[in-house]
């Protein structure tokens, strides 16, 4: 298997979905009316594939693009606030080559990191329905066979529990209750690899301080040296 080549196929069946009625009607309304600060652009106004390295050990799961950041750009956390918090985080840690994401041709590149969202399409007032997060999952199981990622950092609880519902599917556990989110959470998975908790870089977070970059920097710091070193993250709470 190629796992470049494999990832390529799921992206472009990402970029066809039209599964979930009520996104595909909302992602291109959002698409045909823009916003005034882009009103020369073009949207992507299709879902949003997963974006980074082929080989990645790090599988970053968010919650879904934004109606005019991934939705305009065509790349997941790409050309908004939330995209600006995150990739000066993992540039910080050596997870990117730069610190901004502006569109699918600024030169980005992750090392050993892979991002995806939990629903691939921009959802009404970011809040995806359960069954829009359900139709998603079978990319979301694709991707992580092929990466088989040591460490899977959910940015905020749906994309945790959404993770957590995959291992469900699979029967690789019973339920999710015996793992909590929170922000610098670790749970040890039956297949191995790590689960950790990270809050949402939303502005409703990063503005209100609920999310500071020493907050990211911790946590992102931790996964790198575990990455690097092979040995157990020192988390500040277990599962």
């Amino acid at each position: 298997m190629n796992p470049e080549r494999e990832l390529r196929v799921i992206a472009a069946e990402v970029s066809a979905c039209r599964k979930c009625p009520r996104l595909v009607k909302y992602r291109e309304k959002v698409a045909k009316e823009k916003r005034r600060a882009f009103r020369e652009w073009t949207y992507w106004g299709r879902g949003v594939p997963g974006f980074g390295d082929p080989k990645a050990r790090l599988f970053i799961l968010g919650l879904a693009p934004a109606a005019h950041g991934g939705n305009r750009t065509g790349r997941v956390f790409t050309g908004d606030r939330s995209g600006d918090f995150l990739f000066q985080a993992l540039y910080e840690a050596g997870f990117a080559n730069q610190p901004t994401s502006t569109n699918r041709e600024d030169g980005l590149q992750l090392r050993n990191a892979y991002i995806a969202a939990s629903a691939r399409c921009a959802p009404p007032a970011n809040k995806p329905l359960p069954s829009e997060i359900q139709n998603c999952r079978g990319y979301l199981q694709r991707e992580w066979a092929i990466l088989k990622p040591k460490v899977i950092l959910a940015l905020g609880k749906i994309a945790w529990d959404a993770y957590l519902d995959l291992l469900r599917n699979e029967g690789k556990i019973v339920s999710r209750a015996a793992y909590k989110f929170g922000h610098g959470v670790e749970c040890v998975m039956p297949g191995g690899e790590r689960l950790v908790g990270i809050y949402h870089p939303s502005q409703q977070n990063t503005q209100t301080g609920r999310v500071t970059p020493e907050m990211y920097r911790k946590v992102l710091e931790r996964i790198r040296d575990y990455l690097g070193a092979k040995q157990a993250i020192s988390a500040g709470q277990d599962c």
